[in-house]
C-alpha cells in the first residue's frame, strides 16, 4: 500500500531544500546587510513555530482524509482560557515555580476543552458521517462565538513573566518556541512512523472502508485524529498568546490558508493517506523565508496573502497534471507488457 511505500522511503525533498537555498540566496542579493543578518533569523525563528504548531495540527487531518478549519478557533479559545486561570486565580507575586505550576494546570484544563472539541468533531465525522469540512466549519462558527460571546471580542493582556519569557527567551541562542516546535514535530514523526496508529491513519486516509475491514475501528481512529489535531492547537494557542502577551479571538486568522499551503507544498496528497512531517517542516521554513524577504521588501501582506493562494492553486494543478501523466503512463507500461506476454505465447505455440 502506498502509505507503507512512503513510510519505509529515504527519498529527500530536493525540491524544497532547492527553494530555501534560492529564497536565501535571492534575498540575500536583493537586501544586502538586512536579510542575513542574527535580527531577521531570530525574528523567523520566533515567528515559525506558532504557524508550525497549526500546521501539523491541519496536518494529521489531512492525512487521514479529512480537514481541520477549526484549529485558530480552538487555539484562540484555549489561550483565553490558560489567559483567564493565571489571571484570576494564580496569586500575586507568586514565584516562578508557583507560576510554573499553574501554567501546568491551566494546560490541563485547556486541554480538557480541547479533548472535547475534537471528541465531538471526531463523533460527528465518523458516526454521523457528515464531511470533514462541513463538521469543522461548524465547530470552527460555534467555537468562535463562544470566545468573543464571553470576552465581548477584546482581547485579555497582561501575561506573567512565565508566559512572557516563553515568548521571548532562548536556550543554547534558539527561541524556546522552537525548541517546542521541533521537539512536537518529532514526536509527531515518530508516531506516525513507528506506532500501529500512526500506520491505521495512513491506512485510513488511503481507503477507510479498507482499513475498516482489515479490522481497524476506524471511528475511535477518526476521533483520535481530531483529538490529537486539537491538543497541538492548544500548544500553537500557548505560543501565539506568549509572543502577543495577549489571547483573543481572531489572532492567526490569516493562517489557515498558509497551512494548507504548507501541507500541500511538503508533499503531502490532499486526500489523504500520504506525506511526511519532514516535508512539511520544510516546506514552513521555505514559507517563512519568503514571508520575511516579501515585508523586509515592504510588500503589502494583502498582495502576499494572495500570493499565497495562487501558489496553492499552482500547486495542485502541477499535481493533478502529474498524477494524471503518472496513470497514463503506468496503464501505457502495462499495456505494452501485455503485448509482448501475447506475442511471447504465440511463438512458443
Amino acid at each position: 500500500m502506498k502509505h507503507l511505500n512512503f513510510l519505509t522511503s529515504e527519498k529527500a525533498h530536493p525540491g524544497l531544500l532547492l527553494l530555501i537555498a534560492l529564497g536565501v540566496a535571492v534575498f540575500s542579493i536583493m537586501l544586502p546587510g538586512r536579510f542575513l543578518t542574527d535580527s531577521t533569523f531570530m525574528s523567523m525563528a520566533f515567528q515559525l513555530p506558532e504557524l508550525g504548531l497549526l500546521t501539523l495540527a491541519m496536518f494529521i487531518a489531512i492525512l487521514s482524509g479529512g480537514l481541520n478549519l477549526c484549529i485558530i478557533a480552538t487555539a484562540n479559545l484555549t489561550a483565553l482560557f490558560i489567559a483567564w486561570v493565571l489571571l484570576n486565580f494564580m496569586p500575586a507575586g507568586a514565584g516562578t515555580g508557583l507560576q510554573l505550576l499553574w501554567l501546568v494546570m491551566a494546560l490541563v484544563g485547556a486541554a480538557l476543552i480541547a479533548t472535547l472539541i475534537g471528541v465531538i468533531t471526531g463523533l460527528m465525522v465518523s458516526r454521523v458521517g457528515a464531511h470533514p469540512i462541513l463538521v469543522t466549519l461548524a465547530t470552527m462558527m460555534t467555537v468562535n462565538g463562544i470566545g468573543i460571546w464571553l470576552t465581548r471580542g477584546a482581547a485579555v493582556s497582561g501575561m506573567p513573566d512565565v508566559v512572557r519569557a516563553l515568548g521571548a527567551d532562548t536556550f543554547l541562542t534558539i527561541p524556546l518556541p522552537l525548541w517546542l516546535f521541533f521537539a512536537t514535530a518529532g514526536l509527531m514523526a515518530l508516531f506516525l512512523g513507528k506506532t500501529r496508529a500512526g500506520k491505521c491513519i495512513y491506512m485510513g486516509g488511503s481507503n477507510i472502508n479498507a482499513t475498516w475491514f482489515s479490522g481497524v475501528n476506524t471511528h475511535r481512529l477518526l476521533i483520535l485524529v481530531y483529538v490529537i489535531s486539537s491538543l497541538l492547537c492548544v500548544l500553537a494557542g500557548l505560543v501565539m498568546m506568549a509572543r502577543f502577551n495577549s489571547a483573543r479571538m481572531g489572532y492567526g486568522d490569516s493562517y489557515l490558508l498558509i497551512t494548507v499551503l504548507a501541507i500541500i507544498l511538503g508533499g503531502t496528497d490532499p486526500n489523504g493517506g500520504f506525506g511526511r512531517v519532514t516535508g512539511v517542516v520544510l516546506s514552513l521554513i521555505a514559507l517563512q523565508i519568503l514571508s520575511t524577504g516579501f515585508n523586509l521588501l515592504n510588500i503589502s501582506q494583502h498582495f502576499s496573502l494572495a500570493m499565497w493562494g495562487a501558489v496553492l492553486i499552482v500547486v495542485l494543478g502541477l499535481k493533478f497534471f502529474k498524477t494524471k501523466f503518472t496513470h497514463s503512463r503506468a496503464v501505457r507500461r502495462s499495456t505494452l507488457l501485455a503485448r509482448q506476454a501475447g506475442l511471447t505465447k504465440k511463438k512458443e505455440v
